[in-house]
């Protein structure tokens, strides 16, 4: 069973993931903020195996 944390890390996790696809279909992608977008979804899914 998640705890109401790991499913809050979770969507923010999959929020990023969507915000890192929106960007990438972009005709002129910001490659700084894709790279900055991944850095913080790497960080959550760290947490997220850290309280499991």
């Amino acid at each position: 069973m998640q705890t109401a944390y790991v499913q809050a890390l979770e969507a923010k996790h999959a929020t990023l993931d969507q915000r890192i696809h929106a960007e990438s279909q972009r005709p002129m992608p910001d490659d700084t903020v894709i790279a900055e977008l991944k850095k913080q979804k790497l960080r959550l899914k760290e947490e997220i195996i850290a309280a499991h």
